[in-house]
């Protein structure tokens, strides 16, 4: 494994309470996919002949987390057919909506809602929610569900029993399903094979673009199948990009 940098990731916590402590540092560990083992999942992908050369290019690569189920999940549904920016807007209006006020720590102002907060906000002011109507009603579906606890995100849900209660939410599909599951459970064997990046990263690695058959592809990769993919999401799809022309000559045809 490649030493990059230093072994610690630095963090400064802003705690109204010290007994706090120890869930933020839990929620660090959660983001930052430190509770990995890198090494494990390196020696299972490295001898890849599809995805096992970017594994060597790039050794010991995280799968982002999350540090709540609930924001995680609403942002996936917020940012389903919209951009990067347009997401973050839009979320950033729900916040200043119904999220709780803190003691201004540099940009940060509000908590994200709860989902009571969001279900109130639904009834009392639906024009918050500047979104098409199916897709607020999807938010408005899984804070209920959340706040009368017929769906649960944390750390102990059951990833499968999770993904088939989302699913149950009008407007949740497989792929909103999955990607909760991969970041807010920490579910290491995750692969969307209609994502659209993974779609472009394997059609530039010669693989054609097939999700039946990418799905069939990624049985060998299992228990690790999230990280296969978070090193496909990384890959240069551009014919100008120097990592792309390093690996051209090794694609499977």
């Amino acid at each position: 494994m490649t030493d990059t940098g230093p072994a610690f990731v630095e963090a400064d916590l802003d705690l109204s309470d010290q007994r706090d402590l120890a869930a933020a540092v839990s929620r660090c560990r959660q983001l930052l996919d430190l509770d990995a083992d890198p090494v494990a999942i390196f020696e299972a992908l490295r001898g890849d002949p599809f995805i096992g050369s970017l594994v060597t290019e790039h050794p010991g690569r995280r799968v982002p987390g999350a540090a709540d189920g609930f924001e995680m999940a609403v942002r996936a549904v917020i940012g389903q057919q919209i951009s990067v920016a347009g997401a973050r807007t839009v979320a950033g209006r729900l916040v200043l909506a119904a999220g709780e006020t803190l003691p201004a720590v540099d940009a940060v102002t509000h908590l994200f809602p709860t989902a009571a907060s969001l279900v109130s906000l639904a009834d009392q002011n639906p024009d918050a929610f500047s979104m098409p109507s199916a897709r607020r009603r999807a938010i408005v579906a899984l804070a209920t569900a959340m706040d009368n606890g017929s769906i649960v995100i944390d750390a102990g849900t059951d990833p499968t029993e999770l993904r088939a209660a989302l699913v149950t939410v009008p407007g949740i599909g497989p792929w909103t399903a999955e990607y909760v599951a991969m970041r807010a459970l920490r579910d290491p064997d995750v692969f969307m094979s209609t994502d659209l990046g993974i779609r472009r990263a394997t059609q530039a690695l010669g693989v054609p673009d097939d999700p039946a058959r990418l799905s069939a592809l990624t049985e060998r990769w299992r228990p690790w199948r999230s990280y296969a993919m978070a090193h496909l999401w990384s890959f240069p799809t551009s014919h100008e990009s120097p990592t792309y022309a390093a690996l051209k000559g090794r694609r499977i045809k």
